[in-house]
């Protein structure tokens, strides 16, 4: 405390408590000591994973995900910064191995679980945002059935049909003066215009079925589009309740999703810090052999003060460890995409928690 934050202010320090865990046999702790790495990681990855779905689901509102973001009801610094063990979950009369498999199938679990909801959720979410693009956007492509009615169409005809038009909007009185000379057997003076968005807009005509492939082709050499489009009543109430069955749904699977993630992330990052607890544990046994006799610390460094801060934990503990003397200059070089994480390595046993898990857009 002394050299770090009462003379320089190098970083905020707070014990960090771990119980008297069983310490097992060497070969165990040595074998446990390779599993917990790459449980570590695993955990973090689906700590980070539920944290960036919980952001998709809320739509990347910063204010609302971190507020869902707390481990047992505070936010995550507070945590750490308090951590006690879990006596209940994490029995320590148990083995080590067996309180990280207990971690290890709780966190499979989790990651399983949240691969199943995310799926259905953004099968549904897309289906919606499919409907909703369908109808949206430009009249060339989009859904005309929220936009005619049925008096727009002569129905029912043996003979005659309603087609519907698309015309830029700068050829409005081409169209008016053209339309009934496109094919034989339009009927004149029957057009309407049904629509418009700011491109273009859209116009019915009625002709006789047997001109139809003529009327197509004359409308495209001038620049009119004809719409593929049949009016029929149950298809389109079919779509629109689609939508509303789909809306509806979304609706009704967001809050119990939103509890879960929440529920789910506070539960697999205690277990990550639960996991760090124990690497410090089993580390320093093998470092420092036995009775167990040391003491975990948690330093919040002040971002500018990094290098120093190293230089003097190094100074603090280098006689408990030569062979670190020449790695010490490995922090110091920042390479850019080496992660440095496997080789760093101090005279004291050290591990990083990364606290800020989301990468907002």
């Amino acid at each position: 405390m002394t050299a770090t934050t009462r003379t320089n202010n190098l970083s905020t320090n707070n014990k960090f408590n771990i119980p008297d865990l069983k310490v097992g046999t060497l070969d165990v702790l040595v074998g446990l000591s390779d599993e917990l790495a790459k449980l570590d990681a695993f955990v973090e990855s689906v700590v980070k994973k539920v944290a960036q779905y919980m952001a998709d689901v809320l739509e990347d509102s910063r204010d609302k995900v971190q507020e869902n973001l707390l481990a047992n009801g505070v936010d995550l610094v507070t945590y750490v910064t308090r951590f006690q063990w879990d006596m209940a979950k994490y029995p320590i009369k148990q083995s080590l191995k067996n309180i990280s498999e207990i971690i290890s199938k709780a966190i499979s679990q989790i990651d399983n679980d949240l691969k199943a909801r995310a799926l259905a959720y953004n099968n549904l979410k897309g289906n919606l945002q499919n409907l909703e693009r369908k109808n949206a956007g430009s009249l060339l492509t989009r859904s005309l059935a929220d936009i005619v009615k049925k008096e727009d169409f002569v129905l029912d005809s043996e003979y005659l049909i309603t087609m519907l038009v698309v015309v830029p909007k700068t050829n409005y009185t081409d169209w008016q003066r053209t339309y009934e000379t496109l094919a034989e057997m339009v009927v004149p003076r029957s057009t309407n215009l049904l629509f418009e968005d700011h491109e273009s807009g859209l116009f019915s005509v009625t002709l006789f079925r047997k001109a139809i492939d003529d009327f197509r082709l004359k409308a495209r050499e001038n620049k009119f589009t004809v719409r593929d489009f049949q009016y029929n009543e149950e298809e389109m109430k079919a779509d629109k309740e689609e939508m509303t069955r789909l809306s509806t749904d979304k609706k009704k699977q967001f809050g119990p999703l939103v509890r879960w993630l929440k529920v789910n992330f506070s539960e697999a990052f205690i277990a990550w810090i639960h996991i760090k607890a124990l690497r410090v544990f089993v580390e320093s046994v093998l470092r420092y052999g036995l009775p167990v006799n040391f003491q975990a610390m948690l330093l919040q460094p002040n971002k500018k003060n990094m290098k120093k801060l190293r230089e003097v934990l190094y100074d603090l503990y280098k006689h408990l460890d030569s062979s670190a003397a020449a790695i010490i200059d490995q922090s110091a070089m920042d390479i850019p995409g080496l992660n440095l994480s496997q080789q760093e390595y101090y005279p004291y046993v050290y591990y990083k928690i990364d606290c800020n898990l989301l990468d907002f857009k």
